[in-house]
């Protein structure tokens, strides 16, 4: 890697070296987990999604491999700085960086996390330099300040002024103090042992309060960066008389140590001022500066004795050194400062804590020893011994923990696992760190054993069968098939599948359907039992292993019929535009047929069953109908009072539930000669419109038909015509035969040679194919063409004369 390319970015892999204990152990390690760390640097404040870096090509990892060893980024912290764009392998911000609130005071800053790939277990540690920038200004505790002076301080008497404070660091943090001009006082900057600066106001020149009894003074910190910053707090003075000697410390510094989490009210350490005044002059109280901020609610000040005691909780892991500024003022608002110093001794306070950064659940049955489970990282809080871990496994088990790198493990599989002895484990972990007494942390882990798919579907009957009503609505369900897998979860997942087959011509698919979940079947479209009667189908259920096993059952769907259907008269058969009627001498006797109702229902069962009433009639005392057969016959002597024209309703009833049923007319002539039943039928009315338009319509067909016969046969002349024209073409054109007889054969009419001497060809050339074809006749004696390929002469005739051949609808016959 070219690291002129990327000036603010250090790339470090720590590698084995030697080959001693714990480097042969390192490589052991390397060669299932490989381990790398990289470091960048960025400003703060960058918006969300600004690149930091690419970790492909620092870390030399293909896009590929992040995407199929799930690259992700692990910290144990709540707030994710930072995502991976895993499919440019690209590391951004995630969310808005504060350095100041990250870090406070501490440089350089910086936060890390973890980059974990799996298959195989990679793990490279990340860590990112956050480098301020000059967001904040210099600011003061409080904004104005208030101090009482007598005139008789003695010039180079000095006088704390509030310290600024400016989150950020290095040259942007706080740089300079500066004091509006005035005749009395100067400033003088000091810088502590860490490094942070204040100010002191020093008098110049002796006060006169006659001439000035108060002054207003401005105190300005600023910083270093560019633009530069810059804070203000307002110094009003009030001068008084008297008090000429300001109280000062035995000590300029003063150093204590304190346990954490010790009880309020430690004993911290005791300061010390003296005033050379007397009396009242010389009476000296003492406090905590104001302008420290929250220092006053950690500790406290005997303001009399100077005894310092510990008032809050002190937590070494948030801060392991506090600075307190003491002032000592006597009667005459005279004041002398110190500073303290109080170190934070670390106890074992805080107990590990442990992290699953990876865990497979559920593993194969089938994984062999040495699988890794997962990756734990265990942080303890304490320093030195007190944050030293060790980890475990409580109980007894197939598994072990393996240490690979500071402060991560792997939990891998020690033995072989059998799912069907144990198929769950409660694996405990437990954390314990080196301090007195130690702390400890455990955690469980609940780990699935998974099956492997060796069990297919089983169905519990050979054969399924249900009944379905025909005129069924499309999707009833018509019946379930269930089938049982012994194995589990994907390996038990049974899908239910239709197989391919036709009914009727029709896929099967066109008829019913299956729930792939359910087994649920349901119809597709409605069944008509005059169509199909019964359906035979094959279900497969498959489960969801790798590779899939399946079973298959037969169903039966058997389709019932409904009087769906009316009966339909095929007999009398009733027309539209003319009278039919039945004729019946007046001489007929009791009994006389007169014709027969003939119907027909296409339904089946008792559906189809039918009967026949008469619902209306002309004369009901002259005529009955068969309730069984339809025959309408006479049921009493026909006489000459009876009308000519007899008409008659016959009804005609199935037998199903409800029934259905259609009528028929049936018109009777009791006459005995064609001229008596016209004149009486003569007054018919006829529907005239029905007959112009059958008149029309007949009209219309025989013109049509004529004109397309006429059609027809002037392009059958036309064809003929143009066959006729081509064919005399091809008879003038003088195309030469030319008879040949190859050399080994005789001009005999014997045997002597393989084939027979004479042959008839027939050449036919077609207008569109340009293709020809040669047909071999039986043997005559008339003459030939014979084409040998030896014969070079005969084949240049032939090519000279190609034009006419290619000639369309030119058909060329030699004999």
């Amino acid at each position: 890697m070219d690291f002129s390319k990327h000036p603010s970015r250090t790339l470090r892999w720590r590698l084995c070296s030697t080959l001693t204990t714990q480097n042969i152990l390192c490589l052991l390690f390397l060669s299932h987990i490989a381990a790398g760390q990289i470091r960048y640097s960025i400003p703060e404040e960058m918006k969300k999604g600004s690149v930091i870096g690419n970790v492909a090509v620092d870390l030399g990892i293909d896009l590929q491999r992040l995407r199929s060893g799930r690259a992700r980024i692990v910290s144990g912290e709540n707030v994710q700085y930072t995502e991976l764009k895993a499919d440019k392998g690209i590391l951004v911000v995630n969310q808005r960086i504060d350095r100041e609130q990250l870090c406070g005071d501490v440089t350089p800053c910086s936060f890390s996390f973890d980059l974990i790939l799996e298959n195989p277990m990679e793990l490279h540690h990340i860590t990112v330099e956050v480098l301020d920038i000059n967001d904040n200004s210099p600011s003061f505790h409080q904004h104005d300040m208030k101090l009482t002076i007598s005139e008789s301080a003695a010039p180079g008497a000095r006088f704390v002024l509030p310290t600024a404070n400016d989150p950020d660091v290095g040259v942007n943090g706080l740089h300079d103090y500066n004091l509006s001009q005035n005749e009395n006082f100067i400033l003088k900057k000091h810088s502590n042992a860490g490094g942070r600066k204040y100010a002191e106001m020093v008098l110049e020149k002796p006060l006169d309060r006659e001439r000035y009894p108060s002054l207003s003074l401005k105190l300005i910190a600023v910083d270093g960066g560019t633009p530069q910053k810059s804070g203000t707090v307002n110094i009003d003075i009030t001068v008084l008389d008297a008090n000429d000697n300001s109280p000062v410390f035995n000590q300029s510094v003063y150093k204590s140590t304190v346990m954490e989490n010790a009880a309020k009210g430690t004993y911290i350490t005791t300061v010390n001022a003296t005033d050379a005044d007397s009396g009242s002059n010389g009476l000296i109280y003492y406090s905590i500066s104001k302008m420290q901020g929250g220092i006053n609610s950690i500790f406290e000040i005997n303001k009399t004795t100077g005894v310092i005691v510990l008032l809050g909780q002190v937590d070494y892991e948030k801060s392991k050194k506090y600075e307190i500024r003491i002032e000592a003022t006597d009667q005459g608002a005279l004041t002398d400062s110190s500073k303290v110093v109080v170190e934070v001794i670390d106890v074992n306070d805080n107990a590990p804590v442990l992290n699953m950064m990876s865990f497979t659940s559920p593993v194969s049955e089938d994984s062999l020893p040495g699988t890794t489970i997962g990756i734990i990282n265990v942080k303890d809080l304490d320093s030195g011994e007190n944050g030293h871990v060790t980890c475990t496994i409580e109980e007894r088990s197939p598994f072990k923990i393996k240490s690979n790198l500071r402060n991560y493990y792997t939990l891998v599989t020690d033995s072989i696992l059998n799912r069907e002895s144990i198929s769950q484990y409660n694996i405990t972990v437990v954390a314990t760190d080196s301090g007195r007494p130690p702390l400890s942390t455990q955690r469980t882990f609940y780990l699935k054993v998974s099956d492997v798919n060796d069990n297919p579907p089983v169905f519990p009957k050979d054969v399924y069968s249900a009944f379905v009503v025909e005129n069924n609505s499309p999707g009833v369900s018509v019946l379930t098939v269930r089938a049982q897998d012994p194995d589990e979860n994907q390996n038990a997942r049974i899908s239910y599948i239709l197989d391919v087959n036709d009914i009727g011509g029709s896929p099967i698919s066109e008829y019913v359907s299956v729930n792939a979940e359910s087994g649920v079947i349901h119809a597709v479209r409605s069944f008509d039992y005059e169509q199909i009667k019964q359906l035979v189908l094959v279900v497969k259920a498959q489960d969801g292993g790798s590779p899939p096993l399946s079973s298959n059952v037969t169903v039966k769907i058997m389709i019932q019929d409904q009087n769906d259907n009316p009966p339909q008269v095929l007999y009398p058969v009733q027309t539209g535009g003319s009278v039919v009627a039945e004729m019946v001498p007046r001489s007929a006797d009791v009994g006389y047929l007169v014709t027969k109702v003939v119907a027909v229902d296409v339904d089946s069962g008792q559906n189809a069953w039918l009967s026949y009433k008469l619902q209306k009639a002309t004369d009901r005392a002259l005529f009955e109908v068969g309730s069984q057969n339809g025959e309408i016959r006479t049921i009493r002597q026909v006489s000459d009072k009876d009308a000519v024209k007899q008409r008659l309703s016959v009804i005609v009833e199935d037998n199903g539930q409800p029934s259905r049923s259609a009528t028929v007319i049936v018109n009777v002539a009791v006459a005995d000669s064609f001229p008596e039943v016209l004149s009486e039928f003569s007054d018919f009315p006829h529907d005239k419109e029905y007959n112009d338009n059958l008149t029309f319509y007949l009209v219309l067909a025989l013109a049509v038909v004529s004109f397309l016969f006429i059609t027809c046969l002037v392009v059958i002349i036309s064809v003929k015509i143009y066959r006729w024209r081509q064919s005399r073409i091809l008879y003038h054109s003088n195309l030469p035969v030319i008879p040949y007889y190859p050399p080994r054969y005789s001009d005999t009419l014997g045997t002597t040679g393989t084939l027979q001497h004479v042959y008839n060809y027939e050449v036919c050339r077609t207008t569109d194919s340009r293709k020809s074809d040669c047909k071999f006749g039986r043997a005559g004696s008339q003459n030939v063409l014979i084409m040998d390929p030896s014969f070079s002469g005969t084949m240049q005739r032939m090519q000279s004369e190609k034009s006419i051949l290619d000639e369309p609808d030119s058909p060329l016959e030699v004999s």
